[in-house]
């Protein structure tokens, strides 16, 4: 049997552990290491104790590819530069982090968002979907739920009833989560997005929801990317697209509809089921699946939940109850503070419920992540408002 590739994860948490248990069987691959920041002793919940370090140099010293699974945007961009500088390429399942530092790696050496979120397997939909002649107007995610100001008790309940952390709880139902999602989309896939905070279309659904958001993009006039929020529609992703009008008997055979758009549903994503193949694509030396791209459009600005004191801090914003995010363009919205940047941050005036917060606003901490950013935003500002590719 060939020497299985030696993998390394960055981070211990429901992906980490699920992709760790999903490489456990593998003949062609294995977790090496496993960077932790908590005691490598002290988590009996961890399938593989052995692997945990707390050590960079350690992991990447016996790593052929790194795995970025940490959840935190200043943590997972230093463990990224330290990879970058070791020149191994590096696999996220890290959203966040791609649209705050992404860009800055994505110029700088190999990274990729992996498949299993709703980001990367909108990757893998549109290249089988411009494989079969389709050309995409909305790359579309699925939220079951939302409210934007959830109460603390519900949240609690949730995340022991569903294994998750408060945090990772609370980002799903503000609609944080969505909103990074749906920003790393729109830059790496080259669309745009139609409004600050996304249109995010009530729908019975699946497919009366698509073919609204496909009317907007028509009406702009460039691929958009959004979500519906339908509670009854599986937990997927979406294409809509149009086809060569010779293939319209065919397609209408096909069960897609009459067109001119036609939906393309992907009906599940299996997280860090999923990362194993995007793996494999990397070391094989394929091309990136999805990056945040080298000059970004599109970030997620955090909003204010609640009043905000000059001298409180604000620990952590994503999955708070101080703060969420929505998805805006950046050369409308320079002085914005990306919702991930938003950690240990002190406040340094009043800020009230539903103000987006600015970096006048809050004393921020130095960081790789901030140089990174104010690097980002200058780029941003100089491209066109609504630039992209279709």
């Amino acid at each position: 049997m060939n020497e299985r590739n030696r993998i390394g994860v960055v981070g211990s948490g429901f992906i980490s552990k699920g992709f760790v248990l999903a490489l456990d069987r593998r003949e062609d691959m294995e977790v090496s290491g496993v960077l932790t920041r908590t005691n490598v002793g002290e988590r009996a919940d961890f399938p593989r104790q052995d692997l945990r370090t707390n050590s960079r140099d350690d992991l990447m010293g016996r790593a052929d590819l790194i795995v970025e699974c940490s959840g935190d945007v200043i943590h997972g961009t230093n463990v990224i530069d330290r990879a970058m500088e070791a020149s191994l390429p590096v696999v996220t399942m890290d959203a966040d982090l791609q649209i705050v530092t992404g860009s800055y790696f994505a110029r700088r050496g190999f990274i990729t968002e992996a498949a299993g979120d709703q980001p990367g397997c909108l990757a893998v939909l549109k290249e089988e979907a411009i494989e079969m002649g389709f050309r995409p107007l909305v790359y579309g995610n699925i939220k079951g739920f939302l409210n934007h100001n959830p109460a603390r008790d519900d949240m609690e309940y949730w995340a022991s009833k569903q294994d998750y952390s408060l945090d990772k709880v609370v980002g799903y139902t503000d609609g944080t989560k969505v909103q990074i999602e749906q920003a790393l989309v729109a830059n790496g896939l080259n669309a745009g997005i139609a409004s600050p905070g996304l249109l995010g279309i009530s729908s019975e659904n699946v497919n009366t929801g698509a073919m609204a958001l496909a009317e907007k993009a028509a009406e702009l006039g460039h691929p958009i990317s959004d979500y519906i929020l339908s509670p009854r529609s599986p937990a997927g992703v979406f294409i809509v697209g149009e086809h060569d009008e010779r293939q319209k008997v065919a397609l209408r055979n096909f069960k897609l509809g009459e067109g001119p758009y036609y939906v393309l549903l992907r009906g599940f994503h299996l997280c860090h089921l999923e990362i194993a193949r995007t793996v494999r694509r990397c070391l094989d030396g394929g091309s990136a699946l999805l990056t945040n791209g080298e000059s970004p459009t599109v970030s997620v600005a955090a909003i204010a939940k609640r009043p905000l004191s000059p001298g409180e801090t604000i620990i952590q914003a994503c999955g708070s109850f101080d703060a969420r995010g929505i998805a805006v363009r950046i050369a409308e919205n320079p002085d914005h503070v990306p919702i991930g940047l938003l950690a240990n941050a002190v406040v340094a005036r009043s800020i009230e419920p539903g103000q987006q917060i600015s970096f006048a606003d809050v004393e921020l901490p130095e960081s790789l992540a901030l140089q990174v950013w104010q690097d980002t935003v200058g780029r941003a500002v100089l491209a066109p408002l609504g630039a992209h590719q279709p």
